[in-house]
């Protein structure tokens, strides 16, 4: 019997790598995004997509429902969607801020919620949640996203130990830069938060500066995270952490290694 994976966010770059990776190796895939037309190549390519608004309670119970019944169960759950706000923390208004949780940590929760049943009920699962090396670093401006991550990672942590006795493995994925519009968006938001004002010089710089990184050449291909991803799922034992993308490693490693004095120095020469 095929395994079910559910995976979120299936509309592009991680997400829809790793769909594809997993419907190859043998899985029944669902792809789920708020817009399903942006996911006909999956839908080419055999894999079934599902409308999904993370932020919405009753999308997200949809989702799982038409699932389980036309498979019976979810083996898989990837809780890749999720985007990142930008700005001065004193720029950015509090009802962004709660759309960041809601999207980052509330919405993924909830449809985590919905899947344990299952699981549970199978004595088998496979959660992965896509952090990033932001959940264990910092920089100017990403207050809220940084936020979200470093709330995921604890989250995941929490539920790891939770669901262990029941045959289900928790995984984090941190990955570093990845060649997504997941940079331009986040870039263009900070312009438009705190590209005036108080905090426009150092702002504006920093939005340039990460414009032109997504512009390159050097960041990772999606496709690389899809592997871990795959990676992951299909282990008997996964480890708990998977860091992979460019600059992920040394970031993580002068912090942990040298301290936030140090780390700091080295974000602020990079601005």
């Amino acid at each position: 019997m095929k395994k079910v994976a559910l995976i979120t966010g299936a509309s592009s770059g991680i997400g829809e790598s790793a769909a594809i990776l997993l419907q190859n190796a043998g899985f029944k895939v669902y792809g789920a995004a708020r817009r399903v037309e942006k996911m006909k190549d999956l839908e080419s390519k055999g894999i079934s997509t599902i409308a999904l608004d993370i932020t919405k309670d009753v999308s997200v119970e949809n989702c799982v429902n038409t699932i389980l019944e036309k498979e019976g169960r979810i083996d898989v759950l990837v809780n890749n969607a999720g985007y990142g706000s930008y700005g001065a923390v004193e720029d950015v208004p509090m009802e962004e801020a709660r759309r960041q949780f809601d999207v980052n940590i509330f919405g993924l929760a909830r449809l985590t919620q919905l899947v344990l049943p299952k699981m549970r009920e199978h004595q088998f699962g496979k959660i992965v949640n896509i952090s990033s090396m932001g959940g264990k670093v910092y920089t100017p401006f990403g207050a809220w996203y940084h936020a979200t991550k470093h709330a995921l990672e604890g989250w995941s942590d929490s539920l790891r130990l939770e669901v262990k006795p029941f045959g289900i493995d928790v995984v984090v994925v941190e990955p570093g830069g990845i060649k997504t519009p997941w940079g331009i968006i986040a870039a263009e938001n900070l312009k438009k938060t705190s590209g005036n004002g108080a905090y426009a010089e150092q702002a504006n710089k920093t939005a340039e500066g990460t414009i032109k990184m997504y512009s390159s050449n050097q960041l990772t291909k999606p496709e690389a995270i899809g592997k871990v991803i795959l990676k992951a799922v299909t282990a008997r034992k996964p480890k708990r952490r998977y860091v992979k993308g460019f600059g992920a490693k040394p970031a993580l490693f002068i912090r942990k290694w040298f301290g936030d004095a140090v780390y700091e120095k080295a974000i602020q020469s990079m601005a």
